[in-house]
């Protein structure tokens, strides 16, 4: 090579391998401080979007298992409820049988239909108070006709949600549980709205709700085998009017909840086996996820140190390389 003066290659060739050293140890020390080895795009195009999707994932993931632990939540409300409901129908179910057994007097048995109107009145006021962030649970207005969609997964498609038939969210009050109901299969025949004309005149299964006529007096006096005269509460003598009737219709709404308590069970186990899902596909996603981006310390300190070493070595060539032009004074 020649000795030449304006042109120092020895110092060009030490400048850019200062820059290469000075960069690898800038790229070592970013890593490891972040603890990421893609911290741009330029670093892992392909890398780089994989690891934004499965971020996105990851979050979408947390959300979607805060929407399944909601859901049983609001599950776990409903069906305690309905406990609720159930244990004062099976009071009121005690207490007709009671009555039916025919060793009361009328004073008794005012005692009892006493007892039953404050538990049916109960059974309307928990059914519409009865809710969940805002969410009507048994008053039958709640939700929609097409139910209600829990979103347990990433996507949109059915298989990211858990469908909650609105059937578990249908009237609970004395209306929804015993409107539906046909004739009494035991002796007689008679309907429940018969059983209730016969107890007060005037009184339906409909107003069981709102109480209107006193229907639900109506309905503790045909468990209590009284009848209104007026707004005296007397004895009921009539063929086919006994308190052992309305057995059936009690048995019939304990019955109804019963078949919802057990959907909601169902559900509740969906929801549990979504939970355990997607906390299995968290943990596959997030190890991926660190396989591609996390920095592996051990063998970025070793680049770091001998990027290091590269940037001392070649700062002090460069140093000597700068000094090469200055051997041509000596030849003049």
């Amino acid at each position: 090579m020649a000795l030449t003066i304006n042109t120092n290659i020895s110092s060009l060739i030490a400048q850019r391998n200062l820059n290469s050293a000075t960069n690898a140890l800038n790229l070592s020390m970013e890593r490891m401080s972040t603890g990421y080895t893609i911290n741009h795009a330029a670093d892992n195009a392909a890398g780089y979007s994989i690891a934004k999707i499965w971020v996105t994932q990851l979050g979408s993931i947390d959300i979607a298992s805060d929407n399944a632990a909601t859901g049983a939540d609001m599950l776990t409300t409903a069906e305690e409820n309905y406990g609720l409901l159930t244990s004062h129908l099976q009071r009121i179910r005690d207490l007709t049988e009671q009555a039916a057994n025919g060793t009361y007097g009328s004073a008794s048995l005012r005692a009892l239909h006493a007892e039953m109107v404050a538990r049916l009145e109960e059974i309307n006021r928990i059914s519409s108070n009865a809710e969940f962030n805002g969410i009507k649970l048994m008053d039958g207005n709640g939700v929609g006709a097409s139910g209600l969609n829990l979103q347990v997964g990433l996507y949109a498609d059915q298989y990211s949600r858990i469908k909650l038939d609105q059937t578990l969210f249908s009237d609970a009050s004395l209306k929804g549980l015993f409107s539906d109901m046909a004739e009494d299969p035991s002796e007689g025949g008679k309907k429940l709205s018969e059983l209730l004309t016969k107890a007060k005149s005037g009184a339906t299964v409909a107003d069981l709700k709102t109480n209107a006529n006193k229907s639900i007096e109506a309905f503790a006096a045909a468990c209590s085998g009284l009848k209104y005269s007026g707004n005296d509460l007397v004895l009921n003598q009539e063929e086919n009017y006994e308190p052992r009737q309305m057995l059936k219709f009690i048995d019939a709404a304990i019955n109804e909840i019963s078949d919802r308590v057990t959907k909601i069970g169902a559900a509740q186990n969906r929801v549990a086996s979504a939970v355990s899902s997607l906390d299995v596909q968290s943990q596959n996603i997030t190890s991926s996820l660190s396989t591609l981006r996390d920095t592996d310390v051990a063998a970025e300190s070793s680049r770091y140190l001998q990027a290091q070493i590269l940037q001392q070595a070649s700062a002090t060539l460069l140093s000597t390389a700068n000094q090469l032009p200055s051997v041509a004074l000596n030849l003049l």
